[in-house]
């Protein structure tokens, strides 16, 4: 399995993780500190765009925030975000599932830097906010082992600059023999155990 394969199964339990989510929680609070449910959904919303962007290559509008609504949910009642979401993963997917996406240097909105970095980091990034939503709504997320790995490897290597940003908390302590995917929780700052 290379990276394109790795990136689609990730963007794949996001997108289920969306698609299963009762809108009745969107006011819930979530392992993603001081995220709601809404506001996990809308972060790998605006993930999806921007790395479909990377990508292909294409610029992306510097008006935009993560802090605001994905341009693309704008508007729309919640019981349409998940359809939303699974149209823009789908060109997230097909963006990075060609084999040139992953070489050279790509931009996510800031200064260029290796495309198989972003990739690696966006890897992670959806399947770790598919577990932000899975557990902030009561279910588990089943990452497979091959993923996990690759989830960790990623984590690991945004987990310095994501505690001096300030987007990862510290690391939580977690068993050495830990299985990856709760190592790499543990790494971004989550507890694996972290109940609603």
């Amino acid at each position: 399995m290379d990276s394109a394969d790795h990136m689609d199964q990730s963007i794949g339990l996001a997108v289920a993780t969306i698609r299963d989510t009762d809108t009745a929680l969107f006011d819930d609070p979530s392992p993603c500190a001081g995220y709601t449910v809404r506001d996990v959904v809308n972060h790998l919303a605006f993930g999806f765009l921007l790395a479909r962007r990377s990508g292909a290559r294409e610029p992306w509008d510097p008006a935009w925030s993560a802090a605001d609504r994905t341009p693309y949910l704008g508007g729309l009642p919640d019981g349409e975000w998940a359809r939303a979401c699974a149209d823009e993963a789908a060109a997230t997917a097909r963006a990075w599932a060609d084999p040139a996406a992953w070489e050279g240097e790509a931009s996510m909105g800031g200064a260029p830097m290796p495309a198989a970095l972003i990739g690696a980091m966006m890897t992670a990034e959806f399947a770790v906010h598919a577990w932000d939503l899975a557990v902030a709504t009561g279910r588990a997320v089943e990452v497979p082992d091959g993923l996990a790995t690759v989830v960790l490897e990623g984590v690991s290597a945004m987990a310095p600059a994501g505690r001096e940003g300030g987007w990862f908390g510290a690391e939580v302590a977690v068993p050495g023999d830990a299985p990856a995917f709760e190592r790499a929780l543990a790494a971004s700052g989550r507890d694996p155990r972290w109940t609603p």
